[in-house]
């Protein structure tokens, strides 16, 4: 039995529509793969689904750029304004500087350093030398802070010491002067307060001695 034809409409349901969208998808790609070997020819596919979703597909032989190009070229329509050509070229310039920084970094670290000439290792050995004049500057400085942050916490402590020496001068006089009233005062209450049977008794006649 064959299979029915399928009305070329948009799939209401959703999740059918990503599932036909899938194998399809996947069916394109594959054909696009096989025009490529079969035909030798040069193929740039991209995709986008429902949900922004892109896929790609390249010839090993060129790269989508190119494709752009050779379309210009063919057709005469102009797909890049001059905006575009100049963020390309930008593009292009920041990669370059980048490769560039990442080699000098590279020097720096004593690395790849075998291609070099005599002469190119001068500049090199140079900024060596002023990077390690700039991190001990910069340690000199960090020291300074710390002895003067150690000075200042010196100077706080001998102040906060010399406080509490006065506190302790002032709480020693007003302890003393405290004793000393309370002795007073305990000695005038002195007799009342010892027990009754460690009290000097009265001497009594020995009534013994007279019988």
């Amino acid at each position: 039995m064959g299979r029915g034809k399928i009305e070329i409409k948009r799939i209401e349901n959703s999740t059918n529509r990503q599932v036909t969208y899938s194998k399809r998808r996947g069916g394109i790609l594959k054909k696009a793969k096989e025009i490529t070997i079969l035909c030798d020819a040069e193929v740039s596919l991209v995709v986008f689904s429902s949900t922004g979703k892109m896929s790609e597909y390249s010839s090993p032989s060129t790269t989508l750029v190119k494709i752009l190009d050779r379309y210009q070229k063919a057709s005469g329509k102009k797909l890049w304004d001059a905006k575009h050509e100049f963020l390309s070229n930008e593009v292009e310039r920041i990669k370059k500087e980048n490769d560039s920084m990442q080699i000098k970094l590279r020097h720096l670290k004593g690395e790849d350093l075998t291609s070099l000439h005599p002469k190119e290792l001068i500049p090199i050995e140079e900024a060596l030398d002023n990077g390690l004049a700039n991190v001990r500057a910069r340690q000199m400085e960090f020291l300074r802070t710390l002895k003067k942050n150690e000075r200042n916490l010196e100077d706080e402590n001998k102040r906060l010491s010399y406080i509490l020496h006065q506190q302790q001068i002032s709480m020693g006089g007003n302890v003393r002067e405290a004793d000393h009233h309370g002795y007073l005062q305990k000695g005038r209450d002195y007799p009342s307060q010892i027990p009754f049977a460690f009290r000097v008794q009265p001497i009594q006649p020995n009534l013994h001695q007279n019988k």
